[in-house]
């Protein structure tokens, strides 16, 4: 039984009485017997594990990237479309929890140092709540203590970005030092290391972003938070015990990490993790499968394009690249490429009976279809029915931060990147320049990625972080930190279609898959073939599918849906409702 899940059965009663800081119902249990006794605390600090600034996993967190196309523009993208009306996620109920713990967490009658384990796992709930409230707002009001309804603080303006991040720098670096335990064989709670490996994440976002958002005038303090995300990563590296899973070999052992019904210890660090006999199930397949539940996401072809060679060299570097079919641009790469969408070989269980499985175009826009999270029988595919554990930490983010952070401060080694970047492509079957760090810039990064970029081991960790860590919910913070969130308005193009009205065989097993058409479906039918109108118009409406060079081409989708990013939306908008509550705050800068 999940500790996360335990509190909703045996913390009801404890929670009740924290709700007022004078005020005990006599149903509750008293002050005395929360704070009192260690168990008390360890019941109040186990109901930090369901606040809702917390990911329950990953699924879908990467809906809105750069590297996807999905069935609907987000409001977010579209020109003059969102305002602070619009807006969300100015909510503050769950600070006030925690902040009433440590306050009250002082009961002599239990030993200090036990003591301050549980405020540490407050304190680092704390950060992790502050952190996700200035990703998406920048400056905050720093709030470090419970508030009466009636606190004049309610109505304070915020504070700035120096002053939360420190103070959320020290929550880290307490519970750092004080969370006792190193190890949880469910890989369901906070530990030491887990808090380690935030800090890693965090200082790593605070130091780009420093760097690369000149306008705040914080480029001197960035290397304070990039040594700082060195360090930590370090310490995890060093002491936590942890590796890269290679079990399987080459060409599994990248998604059983996503697959597993138990997390692979080896590598993760903290998961959320189903049960079948408790009803808690995640939707993985569901979202990756269906037609109608979910984003219908799928990869662009601009990204899948950045996927290596087995030998370690860039793809793009061949000139037929941009003419290649999909069942040729998907051989001799990356291997975590197989692993991560439906290509090759993939193969789906029905009834028990292994059967082909290409990319489905009742579900994809562009042929790369996801299978990084979802399980390979169909059983799976009706609803919220997918046991796999979901990485919500893992080793590979830990290596990522340590590399990025290093290659930022020009202190990378060749010893340095056989040890990160290393390590994850060997595990991909990658056979080239794993032992040395790389000394040419790949001109397809700077072109569609990083024009800014010169430093080539920057480049390559880029490209790493979004391949290894990608649907983990990074890729957005990833733009925000790096000032490159024009790629939002990438073109959302698929795979490379030579002419109309030839079937495809997608995967080589002999059978025609897919064929796209314009005006009249072509007759007779081939069976089994799905056929794709790409007309420019279908019924009297402009068809959102269609193929770049009019009868040939790459796919491209939802073109006619204009996506623009302006420098304003590297934060949100203060939510309407709230800014009028209290006029203190102001508006981010271009919203209204």
């Amino acid at each position: 039984m999940k500790i996360q899940y335990i509190w909703l059965m045996l913390f009801g009663m404890l929670f009740a009485a924290c709700e007022e800081l004078d005020q005990e119902p006599e149903s509750s249990a008293t002050k005395a017997a929360v704070f009192g006794t260690e168990n008390g605390l360890k019941l109040y600090t186990n109901s930090f594990y369901s606040m809702e600034f917390l990911p329950r996993n990953s699924i879908g967190r990467d809906a809105m990237s750069d590297y996807l196309a999905v069935k609907s523009v987000e409001t977010f993208l579209q020109p003059g479309a969102f305002s602070s009306v619009l807006s969300s996620g100015w909510t503050w109920t769950d600070l006030r929890n925690i902040n009433y713990f440590i306050a009250n967490c002082n009961d002599p009658a239990v030993p200090a140092d036990v003591r301050n384990n549980y405020i540490g796992l407050a304190r680092y709930f704390r950060a992790y709540f502050y952190f996700e409230k200035v990703k998406r707002f920048g400056n905050v009001p720093w709030i470090g203590k419970p508030l009466a309804v009636d606190d004049p603080a309610l109505y304070a303006g915020r504070d700035s970005r120096q002053l939360v991040m420190d103070s959320v720098l020290a929550d880290i670096d307490f519970a750092c030092a004080n969370i006792k335990a190193t190890n949880d064989a469910s890989r369901t709670t906070v530990t030491k290391y887990v808090a380690y490996a935030f800090k890693s994440r965090v200082c790593l976002f605070e130091g780009t972003f420093r760097k690369y958002h000149t306008e705040l005038n914080l480029q001197s303090t960035a290397d304070l938070w990039l040594n700082n995300a060195i360090s930590s990563a370090k310490e995890v590296m060093d002491k936590g015990g942890y590796s890269i899973n290679t079990a399987g070999g080459p060409g599994l052992s990248y998604r059983q990490v996503f697959t597993s019904n138990s997390p692979v210890v080896g590598e993760v660090l903290q998961a959320s993790v189903s049960d079948l006999n408790l009803g808690v199930l995640n939707d993985a397949n569901w979202w990756w499968t269906s037609g109608t539940y979910g984003a219908k996401a799928s990869f662009i072809r601009t990204f899948i394009n950045t996927y290596l060679k087995l030998d370690g060299t860039p793809f793009t570097n061949d000139p037929s690249y941009r003419t290649m079919l999909f069942k040729d641009e998907v051989k001799n790469r990356d291997l975590r490429l197989k692993q991560t969408i439906r290509s090759g070989d993939y193969k789906r269980i029905s009834g028990g009976v292994q059967v082909p499985a290409p990319p489905v175009f009742s579900y994809t826009f562009t042929g790369y279809q996801p299978i990084k999270y979802t399980l390979d029988d169909m059983y799976y595919d009706a609803g919220a029915l997918n046991t796999n554990a979901i990485p919500l930490f893992r080793y590979a983010e830990v290596l990522l931060n340590y590399a990025e952070a290093k290659a930022e401060l020009g202190t990378l080694t060749d010893a340095d990147w056989a040890a990160t970047i290393g390590v994850l492509r060997a595990r991909a079957g990658i056979t080239g320049g794993l032992s040395t760090k790389p000394t040419v810039a790949d001109p397809y990064l700077t072109t569609n990625y990083f024009p800014g970029i010169t430093d080539p081991s920057i480049l390559e960790i880029r490209r790493e972080r979004g391949i290894e860590l990608s649907l983990e919910g990074f890729r957005f913070s990833d733009l925000l930190r790096w000032k490159r969130g024009q790629l939002m308005e990438q073109e959302w193009n698929g795979f490379y279609v030579p002419s109309l009205n030839t079937p495809m065989d997608l995967n080589e097993d002999g059978i025609q898959d897919v064929a796209f058409y314009q005006g009249t479906k072509p007759t007779p039918a081939v069976s089994g073939v799905t056929y794709v109108d790409v007309s420019a118009t279908v019924g009297g409406k402009t068809n959102s599918q269609l193929l770049k060079n009019g009868s040939s081409g790459e796919l491209i989708w939802m073109n006619e849906i204009p996506r623009k990013w302006e420098d304003k939306m590297y934060y949100y908008p203060i939510p309407q409702n709230d800014y009028q509550k209290n006029p203190q705050l102001g508006q981010n800068t271009g919203w209204q």
